[in-house]
């Protein structure tokens, strides 16, 4: 029971994380340049994002789930399943972001739920 609680937590933290870097990373801009000093200054306007600091957080705890998620099952068990999150990242995508998220998205999505599931099946 306990690695279904880990597994869901990890997978709305590590969702939310990715909905906020891609939220900073809108907000920041393109980065189209390699020039050193225009990359420091896209760093410091980085670091100064509250949704990209947020989302260094949330990072971290996603780092430390899965860290204990691994002391309680086997790898090829846990990442897998943590692959659910692909789903909430669309969704988030599509209704949060509003992004146009495009039939082939979906599908290839619904592909990766499709080996969760056998995945899950085996244990």
């Amino acid at each position: 029971m306990k690695i279904w609680i880990a597994l869901a937590l990890f997978v709305l933290m590590d969702s939310t994380s990715n909905l906020l870097i891609a939220t900073g990373m809108k907000q920041v801009g393109e980065i189209s340049t390699l020039q050193p000093r225009k990359l420091l200054q896209i760093a410091r306007s980085l670091v100064k994002s509250p949704s990209i600091r947020l989302s260094f957080f949330f990072q971290a705890c996603t780092f430390f789930l899965l860290l204990t998620m691994l002391s309680w099952a086997d790898l090829s068990l846990v990442v897998p399943l943590a692959s659910c999150g692909y789903l909430l990242n669309l969704l988030g995508a599509q209704f949060f972001l509003k992004e146009k998220v495009t039939l082939q998205r979906w599908l290839g999505t619904l592909l990766v739920g499709v080996g969760v599931t056998l995945v899950w099946l085996s244990q």
